[in-house]
């Protein structure tokens, strides 16, 4: 069973960092594929990066290439988002998703079958 929920999301300066944390209500997040997704007010939910189940591979969006990291803890309970030098246009709802175990990382909303409620990232200028 997967139930995710997403933390760590607040209200930042330009230029500040976040770090967003999804779980799976303390179970394992092992054998799934995460992805981190963004939707902000009147816009579609765009991906932002995805790792795969057995963390050898990563993909990020081109627009945080370079100032967003995204890991998994050893636990395997939880994937994190590390944001950097974030800017105003970051400011959205920020999702995680899970999908089952592939050697492909998903980039559309489509490939995930799980999603988590989401966390509010807002930055000001």
């Amino acid at each position: 069973q997967v139930q995710l929920v997403e933390s760590g999301g607040g209200l930042v300066q330009s230029g500040g960092s976040l770090r967003l944390c999804c779980a799976n209500s303390g179970r394992t997040l092992s054998g799934y594929n995460v992805g981190w997704f963004r939707q902000a007010p009147g816009k579609e939910r765009e991906f932002v990066a995805a790792v795969i189940w057995n963390d050898i591979i990563t993909s990020y969006a081109d627009s945080v290439k370079g100032r967003v990291s995204i890991s998994r803890d050893n636990a395997k309970t939880s994937v994190y988002l590390k944001m950097n030098s974030l800017k105003p246009e970051d400011t959205a709802v920020y999702y995680c998703a899970a999908a089952g175990r592939s050697i492909r990382i998903g980039i559309r909303p489509t490939e995930y079958a799980y999603w988590g409620k989401g966390t509010q990232v807002t930055v000001t200028s």
